[in-house]
C-alpha cells in the first residue's frame, strides 16, 4: 500500500490510552457480553485465571454470562473466549487468507503435506471432517487424537518424542476444531471437545471464497478488530499476531485504514477510530481510564506485537514477556507500572508485586486494593503484598 500523509500524529502515551479505553478497561460499571469490545478479537484463555479475569476487569461477569460465552481454539492455536452467538462468524474470520497463509499457520506440519502433494487448506478440510465424525458426544483430547491418528494418512502424522507416540501435528489439530463446529468445554484439563449446539454448516474446513475471511461480519474480521483494539499498528504487527504472511495481510488491508504517526512510527488505524485516538491524546492522564488493573499474563492488552512501544525499557520488557513463567502486569491508563504474581495458600491469595521506577509512591496501596478484589473474585481471603 502506498505511503500516505499521516491523518494525525499522537504520542506513545496517547496511543496506549486509546487502547486502554477501546478494550473496555476504563469501564466503571457492568458490561453485557454483547457490549464487551475485547470479545470481537477473542480473549485468550491461558493461565490460571484465563479469560474470566480479563473479562471481569472489563466489566463482564463470566459467572452470570456463562451461557453467552464459548471457548474455541483459534488464532495461533490458543484457546479464546467469544460470544457464543458469534462462533459461525468467528470461524469464518479466523480462516486463512490463502494456501500460503494456511501453511504458515500450521508451521512444520506443512512440509510433509506438500511433499505428498496435499494442499494445507485441503488437509484442514480432511482433519475437520474426521473431527466432526468423531465427536458425537464430549470427547477428551487424547481420545480424539487416537481416533484421528487411525483415520488419516502418514503425511498428517508425526512422531512425538514427548508422548513417545505418533499422532497428528498439533496446529492442524487445534485449528481444525472450530472448522468442524467444535468448542472447548470450559474448565477441562486435558481439554474436552464438544459439538457447538445449533451448528448449521454442512461442510467442514476453513471458510473459502466466495465466503472467505474477508466476508465475515465486519466487527469480527481479525485485521479490523486488531486495528480497533490494539491499533494504531503496522501491517507486520498484525501479521505477527495472526501468524499470517505479511503479503496476505497487505492484500486484505481495510480500505478505510488511514496512516497515523505514533511518536515517529508510521502506523495505521481505522478512519472511524481517529476521533477517539485524538481524544485520548488530548485528555492526558486526567480521566477515568487511569484506574490500576492487575492484568493477567495473557491479557488482551498485552497481546499487541509492538512490545517495545508498550514497554520501552528492555530489561522491564524481558521481565514481563518471559518465555516461561510469565508474570501479570500492573497497568494504569495503558502504561505498565510493574509486574505481579498471585500466590495462593490455603484459603488466602497474596500478591507478589514488583514495582518499576515509573510507578508512583502510592502504587503499593492501590495494588493492595486490587489484590483484595482479586481475592474476593476467587472466593478467598486476601493475604496482602509479598515483596520480592
Amino acid at each position: 500500500m502506498d505511503a500516505q500523509r499521516p491523518a494525525v500524529t499522537v504520542s506513545r502515551a496517547g496511543a496506549l490510552r486509546y487502547r486502554w479505553r477501546r478494550q473496555g478497561l476504563a469501564q466503571a460499571g457492568p458490561v453485557s457480553v454483547a457490549e464487551a469490545p475485547a470479545l470481537d478479537l477473542g480473549v485468550q484463555d491461558t493461565g490460571p485465571m484465563g479469560s474470566a479475569w480479563a473479562l471481569w476487569l472489563r466489566g463482564v461477569d463470566p459467572a452470570t454470562a456463562e451461557t453467552e460465552l464459548a471457548l474455541a481454539w483459534t488464532l495461533r492455536g490458543a484457546p479464546h473466549a467469544y460470544r457464543r452467538a458469534d462462533l459461525p462468524g468467528v470461524m469464518q474470520a479466523v480462516s486463512p487468507f490463502s494456501e500460503a497463509d494456511a501453511a504458515k499457520r500450521v508451521f512444520d506440519a506443512s512440509k510433509p503435506l506438500r511433499r505428498a502433494g496435499i494442499d494445507v487448506l485441503d488437509a484442514l478440510d480432511v482433519v475437520a471432517g474426521h473431527m466432526r465424525e468423531i465427536v458425537t458426544e464430549p470427547t477428551v483430547k487424547g481420545e480424539m487424537s487416537a481416533q484421528l491418528t487411525a483415520s488419516v494418512d502418514e503425511p498428517y502424522l508425526r512422531y512425538c518424542r514427548v508422548c513417545k507416540a505418533t499422532h497428528l501435528y498439533e496446529q492442524p489439530f487445534r485449528l481444525s476444531a472450530l472448522y468442524a463446529g467444535l468448542e472447548l468445554e470450559p474448565g477441562t484439563s486435558p481439554p474436552v471437545l464438544r459439538r457447538i449446539p445449533g451448528w448449521r454448516r454442512r461442510s467442514h474446513g476453513p471458510a473459502r471464497a466466495p465466503r472467505g475471511p474477508g466476508d465475515a461480519p465486519e466487527h469480527l474480521q481479525v485485521i479490523r478488530a486488531y486495528l480497533h483494539l490494539l491499533g494504531p499498528a503496522t501491517q507486520k504487527e498484525v501479521a505477527g499476531y495472526l501468524d499470517a504472511p505479511v503479503r496476505d495481510v497487505v492484500a486484505s488491508w481495510p480500505t478505510d485504514a488511514v496512516a497515523v504517526d505514533v511518536a515517529g512510527r508510521p502506523t495505521w488505524l481505522l478512519e472511524s477510530d481517529v476521533a477517539a485516538l485524538v481524544e485520548a491524546e488530548r485528555s492526558g492522564g486526567d480521566d477515568d481510564g487511569t484506574g490500576v488493573r492487575l492484568l493477567g499474563a495473557f491479557d488482551p492488552l498485552l497481546q499487541a506485537k509492538d512490545r517495545d512501544l508498550l514497554v520501552p525499557n528492555e530489561a522491564e520488557r524481558k521481565d514481563l514477556f518471559r518465555a516461561i513463567g510469565r508474570p501479570g502486569a500492573v497497568a494504569a491508563g495503558g502504561e505498565i507500572l510493574g509486574t505481579w504474581r498471585p500466590l495462593a495458600k490455603g484459603g488466602t491469595v497474596s500478591i507478589r508485586f514488583t514495582s518499576w521506577p515509573s510507578a508512583g509512591p502510592t502504587m503499593r496501596r492501590v495494588v493492595e486494593d486490587q489484590g483484595a478484589e482479586l481475592a474476593r473474585w476467587r472466593g478467598r481471603e486476601f493475604g496482602g503484598l509479598v515483596d520480592e
